[in-house]
Order: structure tokens, then sequence, then C-alpha cells
């Protein structure tokens, strides 16, 4: 999930009025928000040096810091990885100085961890015997959460029945961290999808942001094509052989590349044919244009060779560079399939949650922070909204902070309008082999454009991912 994230999503805005990086198997290279940004921050011994950090006796030494009676006495100390100074670093430290205000002694140690190096710490600490290497709090992405938890339970700690109240947040977030009905994770940063227009453009075609509001994806290729023909703009563009769009499409309707026992549910997937299909027609008419990679896609945004944009409400920090462009958006919801069964105008691209591992040497210590920050603070996500970590924590879409009108975006109050939409976000089952069944389905789908049978590309997607699961 590694692209150029500018991490000063929502600044621009934000600044103006006072108050701005994971996607599957190279999707989240491409497409996640914060949980991907941070390897170009991240180069050096410095940045990824860790061995010493986390997995000795400093990072893990906490039998006397994090004993319980410290932690009762506002003391103790919790030890931290993730990644992103200027996103994630900066959310759990400002976390930290809020839980300090009340519990003097508290002291949070973090250490920059690339998302990448998390995932390969993870690993070996579990399949070498070594959770003892592992820090109190990871944080993870959530297209990850399943296929970790499931694959190395013995590293998690099961936070069901703790003092975070989980319905505090939406019930998509939610589902990404929860295996077998039991709660491993406390949401984090908001990946809920939006869809982005260039009013201005809109209205050279004779339309308004109200017209592209509460859509279906026939409406909208309809609607596409006129803009395309009065303006010579496309309404949408995405990186060709990925396949971010098709599950933004198949999440809006709560479906997905497996049932419920995590076994490929790809053939026959009714809802699935209908995304695909739906794609190659906005490609065919040209109201969808596929661009080799993300610099292009990015591109076409800030050198309006588009009229719009759909993904996950990261995509407001690449949109907001282009300085001279304020005023000339507008944000509402994605489009929703036709005949489809539970079709929404709602879905989510990226974001993470935070995990408390096995090795947490004061596990209420860890919960109680965790419940009084992420899942309990609306001043955290007041403080933190500045540098783009949008809120999954519902509470935050009701404050002031959130209920500010955007100047770039045509003076909508547009961060509680995504809180909202990540309340109506249906959930859909990752599971361990998500990415590898992402990466089939992006092939799949690049067949079909090229003229291949949807049915004949499904199935031979569905014989790859069970070939995998067998190997």
């Amino acid at each position: 999930m590694k692209k150029k994230f500018i991490s000063a999503l929502l600044c621009v805005a934000m600044t103006a009025t006072m108050l701005t990086g994971c996607g599957g198997g190279n999707n989240d290279k491409n497409s996640n928000n914060n949980s991907s940004q941070v390897e170009n921050n991240n180069t050096g011994d410095d940045a990824n040096a860790g061995d010493d950090a986390n997995a000795g006796d400093d990072a893990n030494a906490g039998d006397d810091a994090n004993a319980g009676d410290d932690s009762s006495s506002g003391g103790g100390k919790l030890t931290v990885w993730c990644w992103d100074p200027a996103f994630n670093i900066n959310a759990i430290e400002e976390a930290g100085k809020i839980y300090q205000a009340s519990h003097p002694g508290f002291e949070l140690e973090v250490t920059e961890t690339p998302w990448d190096d998390v995932q390969k710490k993870l690993t070996t600490a579990a399949t070498g015997n070594a959770l003892d290497t592992l820090p109190d709090i990871i944080l993870m992405q959530d297209n990850a959460f399943q296929k970790n938890v499931i694959s190395y339970p013995e590293a998690f700690t099961d936070l069901t029945g703790s003092s975070i109240d989980f319905s505090n947040f939406g019930a998509a977030k939610t589902a990404y961290s929860v295996v077998e009905g039991k709660n491993y994770g406390v949401p984090f940063d908001n990946g809920a999808v939006i869809a982005c227009y260039r009013t201005d453009i809109l209205e050279e075609a004779g339309m308004k942001l109200e017209d592209f509001t509460d859509i279906t994806w026939d409406e909208y290729l309809e609607k596409g094509k006129e803009v395309l023909a009065k303006t010579g703009k496309p309404l949408l563009s995405c990186q060709s052989g990925e396949s971010d769009v098709i599950m933004m499409m198949l999440q809006s309707c709560g479906s997905s590349l497996f049932d419920e026992e995590g076994k490929p549910a790809i053939t026959g997937n009714e809802s699935l044919k209908k995304v695909m299909e739906t794609y190659a027609a906005l490609v065919k008419e040209g109201v969808l244009v596929e661009v080799n990679d993300w610099d292009q896609y990015i591109g076409t945004l800030n050198n309006e060779t588009v009229a719009g944009t759909i993904n996950g409400c990261w995509i407001m920090a690449s949109i907001q560079t282009a300085t001279d462009q304020s005023g000339k958006w507008g944000i509402t919801n994605m489009p929703k399939l036709v005949d489809v069964a539970d079709a929404t105008n709602y879905s989510n691209n990226g974001g993470s949650s935070w995990a408390v591992t096995s090795n947490c040497k004061d596990v209420d210590l860890a919960t109680d922070f965790l419940a009084s920050t992420f899942a309990g603070s609306v001043e955290l996500y007041e403080n933190i909204l500045p540098s783009g970590a949008l809120a999954t924590y519902l509470p935050a879409g009701d404050s002031d902070a959130y209920g500010k009108a955007q100047d770039f975006y045509g003076g909508d109050a547009v961060f509680s309008k995504i809180t909202e939409y990540a309340g109506k976000i249906p959930s859909n089952n990752t599971g361990v082999y998500y990415y590898e069944a992402r990466d089939a389905i992006a092939t799949a789908i690049q067949n079909v454009v090229g003229g291949s049978n949807v049915d004949d590309e499904l199935a031979t997607a569905q014989g790859t991912v069970e070939s995998l699961m067998q190997q």
C-alpha cells in the first residue's frame, strides 16, 4: 500500500478555516490512505532500525514499568509500533498526551516502523516463537487484520468485553478486526469512499453535485456519457491492472470474494458479475479512463483531465495539492449497483486499526488507554484532524471541528458528512487470502475489458485462488 501520500490531507482547507496509509495485493501500494504512505519517510537505518529498539530489553522492558500497581496510580508504560510520522505517529502521540493529562505517570514509547516491517516482524515473532519481541500495541492495516489474527492467533489479545465501546464505530470498520465474533482491534482512520466531482465541469455540462447524489451506476454511466460529450472529460480514472474500483463496488452491497467459511465465492457471485459488467461498460463508453500508474492517476485529478474520482476519503490529500482548484470540488456518496440485493451508496477503501499484542505486560492499561482516546475522545480526533486523520469514531462527526464549512469543497461541512458515510458502510469478509483474490480479480477485469467472457474469467479467478489456498 505504498503511494506518495501527501500528509497535508485536509490541511489546506482546515488551515483556511482554522481549524489534511490499506487496498490489496499491490493495490494497497497504490490505494490506501495513511497506512501506505510512509515508505519515502522511512528510508535509512534510523527509520527502519528496530531490532534493537523493538526486540530487546528496552522495547519490551516492562515488568516494572507496566506493572499493574503503576497503572492504577496513573503510571505505566506502553510501547507502540506504527508508521508515518505526520499521520499515525502524530495521532498516537497526541493520544498519549491526552491520556497523560489524567494519568501523570504514564509513558508512551513509539517506534517508527514501516507497515512492511510491522508485517515481517509480526510474522517472524509468531513463526519463530519469539512473541516477546513484540511491543504492547501495533497498528494493523484493516485488510490484513483478519488474515493475521487467523494465522497467528497467539500474537493478539482478545478485546471483547473490555472497557472499549465498539458500538461507537461504524459496523463495517469494526468488522475488519473481528474474528469468530471476537474483537481484536480498535478502529482508527477513516477509509469511507467518497465521490468527488469538479462542480465547475459539471456546471459546464448543465449539471450539479445533487445530480450525482444517491444515484445508481446506470445513472452514473448515462450522466457520464453526457459530461464526456459536452466537456470532453471522463468522470472517472483509475489504474489499469488494479481492482480498487471493483472492490469498492462489491463492498457497497455487502458482498465479498469469500463466503463466511473463508472459501472463495467468485463463481456464481451475481454481485461480482454485475460489478465486472458495470466496470467494463464504463471503460467501453469512455466514462472511465484507465492509466498506467499512481502518478498518472493523480495527474488526471490535478491536471483537470477528468471531472471526478471515487476513492477512499484519503484521496482528498492529493486533490488539495492543486490549490488553484479550491472551491471547484464537491463531495457526495458513490453510485450504487442496480438489481443487486442490499446495494447501497457507501463503501470503504483503506484504513487501519490498533491491536494489543499478547506480549503486552499490562492489558488493562493498554485497553484503558485505547478506550480513553481512540475509542472515547472527541478532543483527540479534533486535534489530529489537521493531519488528515478523519475518524470512524462516530461521536466525532458531531463536533464543531468536523462541522466547519470547508472552502475547498464549496463551503460544505465535508468531514461530518464523511463520518456519517462511515456509519452506513456494509461489512465484507476479507479472510486469509484476500490479497491473492484481489490480484486474481484484477487480472480477470482486464481480460473482460479486453473482450473475454465474464463467467469464464470469474471461473479462472476462482481456480487461481483455490490453487493458492491448497499450496
